[in-house]
């Protein structure tokens, strides 16, 4: 029989990778593939997975052997009366006895116990499985939700230095005698909003990397590197991986382990049996005797013991198929509407590279021209640049929804398609 096992490489891969990024001078980015290792291996709660595993693993050994012998001392035939009473070797029938005594469940009942163990392996494995994908999904999901925060705190060094041209241009219109002093505090008021921008985006730099660091620990406060994730969306691919899904495929296993729970109860109306071996001594005057004793049962009145435990058992088999259909219509429709939400966020992102930013920077550059030629006025620059801010920073939410929309789906049906 074969169990899963982690891999004897993966504590030691693991821990080189721990030590390199928090050994002064070794510190290296916290790239995504590093991210979902580290998961791996400090998640506790797959650690607990795996105990249950080992559990189920070892509660199977026992599963299908008979039951432990009963050792039976005792005293039979003692007189309590008499002239003899309470002595041991005056009569015949008064006997020091030593036996053994073996219950034999019915061979079904075993074979049922076995079956219903190794469900149970199988089971624990499922969930294993389960618990390994959420593991790695949330990972990813923090990662990404960090690397969306850095990227616009990067981009605002841009927006500083833009902020600052459009100072200067603003001082060198007032310096020509053009314009009102008014201007002069726009540039400084744009500032401060963005310097507000940047601020909450800190607190969500704060809050991204707690919940990173749930998954990875210490290495959570290293710098991310990497490029967005691109995993490829295949639409009939995902269609035909739905039922392969570690949150479904957990059915089976439960759905085996209550079938052999049905073939268990059912073993209740077969009867059990025991033998029993024992050695009796007697007075030196009377000779010693074996005596071998078999014990049937009699299950007579099954209408009132045996079959509602049988109804019960199958009512759970009929309980985890309705509650399988119900998953199956969930994730069905979750993979539907993250297909269409995936559709919808790639557009939304195309759009915004090819068409809404490219406009953005143009009706900015247009506006400054405009402003520093003295036919436009430096409110509709502002407004240009406001449009522009918005746009680049919603570019950066597109590709960080597209990026999260692709990653549960990858982790529900791309990745675990053997």
């Amino acid at each position: 029989m074969h169990f899963p096992r982690y891999r004897r490489g993966r504590p030691y891969l693991a821990a080189l990778t721990l030590c390199a990024l928090t050994v002064p001078g070794l510190a290296a980015a916290l790239t995504l593939e590093q991210a979902l290792r580290l998961a791996e291996r400090e998640a506790p709660s797959l650690a607990a997975q795996a105990a249950n595993l080992d559990a189920a693993t070892h509660a199977a050994i026992p599963a299908g052997e008979l039951p432990d012998p009963k050792l039976a001392l005792g005293l039979q035939n003692v007189p309590i009366e008499g002239d003899n009473r309470w002595q041991l070797d005056r009569e015949p029938m008064t006997m020091q006895m030593v036996g053994v005594m073996q219950e034999v469940p019915n061979r079904a009942k075993r074979r049922a116990r076995v079956e219903a163990a190794q469900a149970g392996i199988d089971s624990a494995g499922a969930l294993e499985r389960v618990e390994r994908l959420k593991v790695r999904r949330e990972t990813a999901l923090a990662w990404i939700g960090a690397l969306a925060v850095e990227q616009k705190l990067q981009l605002f060094q841009t927006l500083y230095n833009e902020n600052r041209l459009l100072a200067k241009a603003v001082q060198a219109r007032l310096a020509g005698g053009r314009g009102q002093t008014a201007d002069s505090l726009a540039p400084k008021q744009e500032a401060a909003l963005l310097a507000e921008q940047e601020d909450e985006l800190e607190r969500s730099r704060t809050q991204a990397r707690a919940a990173l660091r749930r998954w990875v620990g210490a290495a959570a406060e290293e710098p991310l590197s990497g490029a967005w994730p691109n995993w490829q969306v295949d639409d009939l691919g995902y269609r035909h991986h739905l039922q392969r899904h570690p949150e479904l495929q957990v059915f089976a296993p439960m759905t085996h382990e209550a079938q052999a729970q049905v073939r268990l109860a059912e073993a209740d109306k077969k009867p059990d049996w025991s033998w029993e071996l024992a050695y009796q001594k007697r007075g030196e005057a009377f000779g010693n005797m074996v005596s071998l004793q078999f014990t049937v049962d009699l299950p007579l009145f099954s209408a009132s013991r045996q079959d509602p435990k049988i109804a019960a058992k199958r009512a759970e088999v009929l309980r985890l198929e309705a509650e399988r259909e119900a998953v199956t219509r969930d994730h069905t429709q979750q993979l539907d509407d993250d297909l269409a939400e995936y559709r919808r966020l790639d557009r939304a992102l195309q759009r915004s590279r090819q068409t809404l930013v490219p406009l953005a920077e143009e009706k900015v550059r247009l506006a400054l021209a405009d402003y520093r030629a003295g036919s436009g006025e430096l409110v509709s620059l502002i407004g240009a640049r406001r449009e522009l801010i918005e746009n680049r920073l919603k570019q950066i939410d597109f590709t960080e929804q597209r990026a999260l929309t692709s990653a549960r789906l990858y982790f529900a049906y791309g990745e675990n398609t053997q």
